[in-house]
């Protein structure tokens, strides 16, 4: 496959802080490459030494075969970028916008089809302020893939946004990449990592912990769960048994992460049938891209 992003032993430090610790990774022409981690894992560092908007400390990268920091202005006509928060005028029409950032390119812009794409033709002669969240990130990403970019960034493009919103905003950034723009993402959301990404970069204190499609992913590191309701069972008792990761619960709500859901159900159920505890709502669950996300976040705590 062909590599469009190289990222060797990159870093990136802010006085005595180290942002980006020797970070790796390639990322391939026509895939949706997602970049997940806590805040303050280093993901929107490594975006913006991607963009060229930061110089790094130390590594080597390459965006389309340009050296970001020493090449901008021939990497941004073949880059799109969108932000956590775009500043646009508050009293800017959408059309407005559209027009102006048009302005920017040589080419032809593919502003019609976008409004189209995009749903905005209603939206046209509304103030950007006037928008609700879901059609401000609408108006954003129009913004940022007005000159067909081959690589699109997009930083957290679902904060904020309602879950209709969520799914509405995937299947947009599905069409980009279909027309062949490769997109790079970072996220909060698991969920959109797992159901949009063809790969994910799992981000902790700078540092590359995991890198797989979702699938693989959950194959090689996240642990089942047994969820289950019980009065008569403690969180203490079953963190004791053999081979149980982590429990949570809620009350008379249990959920146990375990690595191998068949010796950790018999040791409950032996127990319960020894003392006469009642169990409720007993299943079997596969470990999600949260699961896992949140084994790495208290591995990162425990170092």
């Amino acid at each position: 496959m062909e590599s469009v992003i190289s990222v060797k032993n990159l870093s990136k430090n802010y006085g005595a802080a180290r942002a980006v610790n020797n970070l790796s990774f390639t990322v391939y022409k026509g895939e949706i490459f997602g970049i997940i981690g806590p805040n303050g894992a280093g993901k929107t560092t490594t975006l913006e030494i991607l963009e060229g908007i930061s110089v790094p400390s130390g590594g080597e990268v390459e965006v389309l075969g340009l050296v970001p920091s020493k090449q901008l202005r021939e990497l941004n006509k073949k880059i799109g970028v969108q932000c956590q928060a775009t500043s646009i005028q508050k009293k800017m029409k959408v059309k407005e916008a559209l027009d102006l950032f048009s302005s920017f390119y040589e080419g032809p812009a593919q502003k019609d089809y976008l409004i189209d794409l995009l749903g905005l033709k209603e939206k046209l002669n509304v103030k950007f302020d006037d928008l609700s969240g879901g059609w401000k990130q609408r108006v954003t990403l129009a913004l940022a893939t007005l000159h067909e970019p081959e690589i699109l960034f997009l930083d957290e493009p679902s904060m904020g946004l309602d879950p209709s919103a969520r799914r509405e905003m995937w299947s947009l950034i599905r069409l980009l990449r279909d027309r062949g723009s490769t997109i790079v993402v970072t996220t909060h959301y698991m969920e959109e990592a797992e159901q949009l990404c063809d790969r994910v970069a799992m981000i902790y204190s700078g540092q590359l912990k995991a890198l797989n499609t979702p699938h693989e992913l959950l194959n090689e590191g996240a642990a089942d769960c047994l969820a289950f309701t019980s009065a008569g069972l403690s969180r203490e008792y079953l963190l004791s048994l053999p081979g149980v990761e982590r429990v949570e619960n809620n009350l008379d709500e249990f959920k146990v992460y375990c690595d191998d859901q068949q010796t950790t159900a018999f040791h409950i159920f032996t127990h319960c049938q020894e003392k006469g505890i009642r169990l409720a709502d007993f299943k079997f669950e596969k470990g999600s891209l949260d699961d896992l996300f949140v084994q790495y976040l208290e591995k990162e705590k425990i170092g």
